[in-house]
């Protein structure tokens, strides 16, 4: 089934009702938390799409977390999704690196292959360069991206690394060009201390 794009109210990112072809997907309210945000960042942030609410996950969902929507009311923001930007659809096969994590993609020591065998390695690699482009143009020094990604995460188990885990393919062209990444899932408290440690890292 064809999935259209979402539609949006003009409340975005407070409330945020996203339509599908298939449903109509009522988001959780975040919670009125804004007198918490009172320090400011001093540049853009970007965000990765999902966690805001935006059905642009491979399975055609999103990830919300409540706490972040709330504070990118108090905060410039870009929503950007590495994915998308790199020509995939939504929804879209999962996918997983051969050889190696992010760092080694980006190198060319491994591979992204998605579920069906197809390997997606180029626009792994486009997403990740279009969303440094952004990051540029915007002047972006931190972002916050979605944890187990392949293309957002941090600590990912979908490549093969000693550890069992690695960096997606955008966390790791971001942090090779100083952009601080800060990786949240949907149920994560957000901000947190480490959260506004970083920030402190990041304002010149």
């Amino acid at each position: 089934m064809k999935v259209q794009n979402p539609v949006i109210d003009k409340n975005f990112p407070r409330r945020l009702l996203l339509k599908s072809a298939a449903t109509s997907l009522p988001l959780p309210r975040a919670p009125n938390n804004s007198k918490h945000f009172k320090r400011k960042m001093s540049g853009q942030i970007m965000i990765s799409a999902c966690l805001l609410g935006i059905q642009c996950r491979y399975d055609g969902w999103h990830s919300f977390c409540p706490g972040l929507a709330e504070f990118a009311t108090t905060t410039p923001i870009i929503p950007f999704c590495p994915e998308q930007l790199g020509g995939l659809p939504t929804p879209r096969s999962p996918a997983s690196m051969i050889g190696g994590d992010g760092r080694d993609v980006l190198s060319g020591k491994a591979k992204v292959v998605n579920a069906m065998g197809a390997n997606v390695t180029e626009a792994f690699k486009k997403g990740a360069d279009e969303s440094l482009k952004l990051a540029r143009l915007t002047g972006t020094t931190i972002a916050v991206m979605k944890n187990k990604s392949p293309s957002c995460g941090l600590a990912i188990p979908y490549c093969e690394k000693p550890s069992d885990v690695g960096l997606g393919v955008t966390a790791a062209l971001f942090q090779s060009n100083h952009i601080k990444v800060f990786e949240l899932g949907s149920s994560d408290i957000f901000p947190t201390p480490d959260f506004f440690e970083l920030m402190e890292c990041t304002d010149p």
